[in-house]
């Protein structure tokens, strides 16, 4: 073992195919619920849209490239649904297909592992105008989806993801409106997530159908929630919302169903739940990946601080430019807590910063507080090794500075600065020291 990490042990970055493909019409993709949620005025900053993006498109070779010069390990990307069945019924569009086959090929020929996600937030608009994932029939579509790549990709990539962080698209794009398809208290939070996860469980038993052997997990973004005192109120407060991020899809992916507690909190009917849904959920997981960027102070609403007992817990003073609290040591405590499922592989699928990036020393952006953020995230990784958790490696968010969601692109996450002009990769400051990381085999 060289420095903490073990030998085998993979360093990558990650990245979505809505966030930097671009090439929105090319190659016979369709419409992404994106697409329209973009269109929408007021619901992404300054009306950005992911038309152009990064040009990933048609610059994949050149960010091989760059992945190289980094040292990466492996690559994590997400193929986009609209491109592989771009209608409802229709057949699959193998020229959408011949992008990724392209890109794995050369990830392979510069000894880089491919890791697939097949669904980043980014589902055709027919599936949206049939229901989206509020109706059952959207999972079964996901699983004949998974179906196509995998006949396409499964020779060479090992490595699957299903689903990036379900809890996204059903908290944001269906309570809060801040995510695609943009829905405000719609009632379908829950129904919406239970139907994410019965496409999980299809499409792994999809995936497994094509080749035996392969790697299939989940990407969940899961935090601790702290609550502001320990006022009854307060603690409930956190319990709960820490209750339906990180529970409401550990225990049923992991065989529990799901939780007594927060079915009686949520009231929620589960009249969406047929027989045989929990168990297809539950298909054995070969890997989780854990997105993780921070950990919040929870307190009721209708609480006043003059009423909760000292002393108040407030979130630490540093934070991102998304205005996130940096909090490393969240993510031990939730690797601690997938060590405790039994799975075997676990991998830090997402960590990284949103920094203002606006310091340039010789010719590059100067981003010393993403290199301090990210070794002290590296470092909690190292810990939780050592403790015995299956972490078998680490993906920084992100490769490229990108489409950040609602957002625009006016946060940027990337090791590599792209000009939104000329499309121009600099890779950063915090690219090279990662760079060093990888050569050392750690901070």
């Amino acid at each position: 073992m060289n420095g903490r990490f073990p030998d085998g042990f993979l360093w990558g970055a990650a990245t979505s195919s809505y966030q930097i493909e671009g090439a929105a019409a090319e190659d016979g993709r369709s419409e992404s619920v994106w697409d329209r949620f973009c269109r929408i005025p007021g619901k992404v900053l300054n009306g950005d849209t992911g038309d152009t993006a990064c040009d990933h498109y048609r610059r994949w070779e050149e960010d091989i490239r760059l992945m190289e010069e980094l040292g990466l390990s492996a690559y994590r990307f997400s193929v986009a649904w609209p491109r592989v069945l771009p209608e409802g019924g229709g057949p699959v569009n193998q020229a959408g297909l011949d992008f990724y086959d392209r890109l794995v090929d050369g990830l392979l020929e510069a000894g880089i592992e491919p890791f697939v996600t097949l669904y980043h937030w980014d589902h055709p608009l027919w599936i949206e105008e049939a229901g989206g994932w509020r109706v059952r029939e959207t999972a079964y579509a996901f699983a004949e989806y998974a179906s196509a790549v995998e006949a396409r990709l499964g020779d060479r990539v090992r490595h699957w993801m299903t689903l990036n962080e379900p809890w996204v698209t059903a908290h944001l794009g269906h309570r809060t409106g801040q995510h695609a398809p943009g829905l405000v208290d719609s009632g379908a939070e829950l129904d919406a997530a239970h139907h994410l996860l019965l496409g999980h469980g299809l499409a792994s038993m999809a995936l497994r159908a094509g080749r035996p052997g392969r790697e299939v997990g989940i990407a969940l973004n899961l935090e601790p929630r702290r609550p502001r005192s320990g006022h009854p109120r307060d603690v409930a407060a956190a319990a709960l919302e820490e209750g339906l991020m990180n529970g409401w899809f550990l225990d049923p992916l992991f065989g529990r169903g799901y939780p007594d507690d927060l079915l009686a909190r949520t009231g929620w009917p589960a009249s969406v739940v047929e027989d045989g849904d929990l168990a297809a959920i539950a298909q054995p997981l070969d890997a989780v990946g854990l997105n993780y960027y921070r950990t919040e102070v929870v307190g009721d609403p209708g609480l006043r601080d003059e009423d909760r007992p000292p002393p108040l817990q407030n979130d630490p003073a540093e934070v991102t430019e998304m205005g996130w609290p940096v909090t490393p040591s969240g993510l031990g405590e939730m690797l601690r807590l997938l060590r405790g499922t039994g799975v075997e592989a676990v991998y830090i699928t997402e960590n990284g910063a949103a920094c203002p990036d606006t310091a340039w020393k010789d010719g590059a952006v100067d981003d010393e507080d993403r290199c301090s953020y990210l070794e002290r995230h590296i470092i909690e990784a190292g810990k939780a090794i050592g403790e015995g958790v299956p972490l078998r490696g680490y993906f920084v968010w992100t490769l490229l500075d990108n489409f950040e969601w609602s957002f625009g692109y006016a946060r940027r996450f990337g090791l590599v600065h792209v000009d939104r002009t000329t499309q121009r990769r600099t890779p950063k400051a915090s690219a090279y020291w990662y760079r060093d990381v990888i050569a050392r085999n750690g901070p």
